[in-house]
């Protein structure tokens, strides 16, 4: 049983003003095993007047220094690797391959960001003017719970970059994760208040963050309903924003897709991180002259997923983060049968020989429209719809008939063809044939899957602002 009492403000752990606390528990066992305490309004300006004390100073360094600091971040997650993994194979319950990608990606998301910085120019002629991208001020950072490192490294490294200090507020779910990161990331000897984190609620903290005036820009991934309250509380003060929100990415099975090779992937990319994930492609679209076979392939497929310990190689679904969310996946379920969706795999109530623990069945309804609330409306779990088309006008036209747009994917045997459909889609991403991640290519969604990008030179850029200087 572990208990979080500190927060991180101005380069040291402190005991929180906050007196609330919360319990952690294990999503595998249901039994809790920690409580974190969180901080509160107060919190929430003192790390903010840190960092506003610091981004003077700070945002005069040097590309060098900044560059130094990203390499040294980068080594200090990658020394405790094995304790980053197993908090958040314990706390979360992600399957041993999330956690094992997990903490490489953290670490290199420094990296990334400072092989961005080496190659960026701050300072470019156009004209008569001299145009400087200068650092926009106190950056504040929240995260959600589905990839708590990947999350808090990747927006810290933007800002660093960039020259902001930043003030974050993690998900109150993911304490333990949160404070081993945040000791690996004090080792690292970064000047006091350049960073600071504050456990909390988001209708505490995160709203404090959200309508401070001192907050230059907001950066947030999470669920679109959150991503909107954000930018009205942001509205007053007309903070920058970047907001990477919810998806309900189309999963495209072109008619000459070899299907023993596609399959694997379609499955791979709808059940991603458990379902929890915002890019999970859990809208397949297959054509209706090939139907019948591409069911039999997914319902073989689906079957044989391994659902259960997270520390088991062999399992690709863990459990949800938490009860609430267990539930919630379990009335779409219901809610998937009640439209008239048929189940192909899976169903309601937890996968056979499990009796503990928040585990979904993972699930395929099939004789779905893209008109039902499964088919629109993002579930956060594994379950997967099947919606027919009869042509590739009529794929794109359902793809796009979204209110997300996030990242999608496509499958076919000519990638001519692929990419004549792909470059269609209305989405932020789109991931042909399985592609391999590209951590230095923007990353963000069209419509209601948010505002902005990042990663790279894209995300760099969002956290600058230039300014033109006429002589």
């Amino acid at each position: 049983m572990r208990s979080i009492t500190e927060i991180y403000i101005d380069g040291a752990f402190v005991t929180p003003h906050g007196q609330e606390t919360v319990d952690l528990f294990n999503p595998s066992t249901e039994e809790k095993i920690g409580s974190v305490r969180l901080g509160d309004r107060e919190d929430a300006r003192a790390a903010i007047v840190a960092a506003k004390r610091t981004f003077p100073a700070f945002s005069r360094t040097s590309k060098a220094e900044r560059i130094d600091m990203l390499t040294r971040l980068s080594a200090a997650v990658s020394a405790r690797t094995e304790e980053l993994t197993a908090a958040m194979a314990e706390e979360y319950g992600a399957p041993h391959y999330f956690t094992g990608f997990s903490v490489s990606h953290a670490a290199s998301a420094f990296l990334n960001m400072a092989a961005t910085l080496e190659n960026y120019d701050f300072t470019r002629r156009i004209g008569r003017a001299e145009v400087t991208m200068q650092p926009l001020g106190v950056v504040a950072a929240i995260t959600p719970w589905n990839s708590n490192y990947g999350f808090i490294c990747g927006k810290l490294a933007t800002a660093i970059a960039a020259g902001s200090t930043i003030v974050i507020k993690p998900s109150e779910m993911s304490g333990m994760q949160t404070q081993i990161l945040t000791e690996c990331l004090h080792d690292a000897g970064l000047p006091k208040g350049v960073f600071n984190i504050v456990n909390g609620r988001g209708d505490v903290a995160g709203a404090e963050f959200s309508a401070h005036p001192d907050i230059a820009k907001v950066t947030f991934t999470g669920s679109t309903a959150v991503g909107k309250q954000i930018l009205k509380a942001g509205a007053e003060t007309l903070k920058r924003v970047t907001l990477e929100l919810g998806g309900k990415g189309a999963n495209i099975i072109l008619a000459d897709a070899d299907l023993d090779q596609a399959i694997p992937i379609v499955l791979t990319m709808g059940l991603t991180n458990s379902g929890q994930a915002c890019i999970a492609g859990t809208r397949i679209l297959a054509p209706k002259s090939r139907l019948p076979e591409i069911l039999m392939h997914l319902k073989t497929g689906m079957e044989a997923i391994r659902t259960g310990d997270p520390k088991d190689p062999q399992v690709r679904v863990g459990p949800m983060v938490s009860q609430k969310q267990f539930d919630r996946v379990q009335s779409y379920i219901r809610l998937g049968r009640e439209e008239g969706a048929e189940i192909l795999a899976g169903g309601e109530g937890r996968p056979d020989g499990i009796d503990r623990g928040w585990f979904i069945r993972p699930t395929i309804f099939t004789n779905v429209t893209n008109e039902m609330r499964i088919a629109r409306e993002e579930i956060f779990g594994p379950v997967l719809v099947v919606i027919s088309y009869e042509d590739d006008e009529d794929a794109i036209r359902i793809a796009n008939d979204t209110s997300y747009g996030l990242q999608a994917y496509v499958h076919s045997g000519d990638l001519d063809h692929a990419r004549k459909v792909a470059d269609r889609l209305e989405s932020g991403r789109v991931v042909v044939n399985g592609a391999p991640h590209e951590p230095l290519a923007p990353f963000g969604g069209f419509k209601q899957s948010g505002i902005g990008r990042e990663f790279g030179l894209f995300g760099l850029e969002a956290m600058l602002e230039p300014r033109a200087v006429l002589v």
